[in-house]
């Protein structure tokens, strides 16, 4: 079945500002590499910041810079946090 509501998940940064989708959510919704999908991200207290992004064949995701900087405040790399992330059909 295809992603057709809102999915929610926690996961941590990896570097280069990626987050990795977890296999269980890419195969219950059979998410491909060239799906637009709506994200949202939140977890460092300055509430939910929105992109749209296609994920990568191997499941990771890029947040964009300016997505990151409006989301912690801060332009360097924030491998480690955990944050949560939201992913809803566009």
């Amino acid at each position: 079945m295809p992603l057709t509501h809102r999915v929610t998940f926690k996961r941590p940064i990896e570097g280069c500002n990626k987050i990795q989708v977890p296999k269980l959510i890419r195969w219950q919704f059979k998410l491909e590499p060239d799906q637009v999908l709506h994200i949202g991200i939140i977890g460092f207290g300055r509430g939910w910041e929105y992109f749209y992004s296609k994920m990568g064949k191997d499941g990771r995701i890029y947040i964009p810079k300016a997505t990151m900087f409006a989301a912690s405040g801060k332009t360097e790399n924030a491998a480690g946090c955990l944050i949560e992330v939201t992913l809803e059909p566009t």
